[in-house]
């Protein structure tokens, strides 16, 4: 395999001068820098990973640190951005949380763990850290983004979607297919986008006079198991419902697979809407409607900024994400009760 050091022979160039071709960084007279690239093109040279560190005085690599390494939340996510380093040319280490500390503890631990591996920078997601805690590892490595999730003190390097507007569309959702008796799923109550969601939901409903206190809300896990949990619990309460918001859709699968095995018909007895729109929900039975939070934009608008810091590029950076529902056929028109449904809810 050729070296840098043969192409410099065969192009009749110092070292330094084939590194600062390869690298781009360096002037070098026009006629010179023809005979090093044709020198790699005879050569068939392709400078390994740590060759380019070297040249570039960089690791090239980005640290990306996650809460847990399951899900369809996260896995695109890392897909995304994998893909887009390779195609410079860099690379990604990931860390996410484990071991016995909390949740806190684990991310700031799993930010340190990239630190420590030279990451040229990072990318955070996380609802466990606090502001002092972004603070304090901005002094370590500045060159550090968030996604998911505003930070007042990097507010220009953190990366969300409008999770209010994506609340308000969900009750819209239900609410303009005449559901007036409305339950909900909602993720954990630590999770400041959950809330941010949650909150909308709530804010809306009660827009069109429905009265928040009177809709069942359970906290669960964002799992397809405390989807499932959660749909029986509601089930087995007093209040009758006809349409359910769940806060992402792996809860939503869970709460449709008991649906189904209570022998109730989504969309024809309750009708379902879930967040996130993720590759799944276009393959649940029904296939789920969903508000389409646009992950990927989010996510590769974060990372250019993130490598806008890193290399000096100006890889362009998106700031307003376009939050949408993804209409499936888990969301009808409410049904009305019949006659002797009516007797049968109807007070003795």
């Amino acid at each position: 395999m050729a070296t840098i050091k043969d192409v410099a022979r065969l192009a009749g160039v110092g070292l330094g001068t084939a590194s600062r071709v390869v690298s781009g960084k360096g002037s070098v007279a026009p006629a010179t820098a023809r005979r090093v690239h044709k020198a790699i093109e005879q050569l068939n040279f392709r400078p390994s990973h740590t060759a380019r560190a070297l040249l570039s005085g960089s690791s090239q690599m980005i640290g990306v640190y996650i809460p847990i390494l399951k899900g369809t939340f996260y896995t695109p996510i890392l897909q995304t951005i994998d893909g887009e380093l390779r195609e410079g040319g860099r690379h990604m280490v990931v860390a996410f949380g484990q071991g016995s500390g909390d949740q806190r503890r684990q991310a700031l631990e799993g930010a340190e763990f990239l630190i420590d591996r030279g990451c040229d920078g990072l990318i955070v997601m996380s609802n466990e850290l606090l502001e002092n805690d972004i603070v304090a590892l901005g002094r370590r490595q500045p060159r550090l983004v968030v996604l998911n999730r505003i930070f007042e003190s990097i507010r220009e390097q953190c990366f969300s979607a409008d999770h209010v507007r994506g609340g308000v569309l969900a009750a819209q959702a239900l609410v303009g297919h005449g559901h007036r008796q409305l339950a909900v799923i909602g993720g954990p109550a630590t999770s400041p986008d959950n809330v941010a969601r949650i909150g909308g939901f709530m804010d809306e409903v009660r827009r069109h006079g429905l009265d928040p206190q009177h809709i069942p809300m359970l906290a669960s896990d964002f799992s397809p198991e405390g989807g499932w949990a959660s749909a029986r619990a509601l089930l087995a309460g007093k209040r009758r419902f006809t349409g359910l918001f769940c806060a992402n859709d792996e809860m939503a699968v869970g709460a449709l697979s008991y649906f189904q095995q209570a022998g109730l018909a989504v969309p024809a007895d309750i009708s379902v809407i879930g967040y996130d729109d993720a590759h799944s929900a276009a393959y649940s039975a029904p296939r789920l409607t969903s508000v389409h939070i646009p992950l990927r934009e989010v996510t590769v608008s974060g990372l250019n900024c993130l490598l806008n810091l890193c290399y000096g590029s100006a890889l362009p950076v998106q700031r307003d994400f376009a939050v949408s529902v993804t209409w499936r056929a888990s969301v009808a028109a409410a049904a009305q009760p019949t006659r002797a449904r009516r007797r049968r809810v109807s007070p003795a």
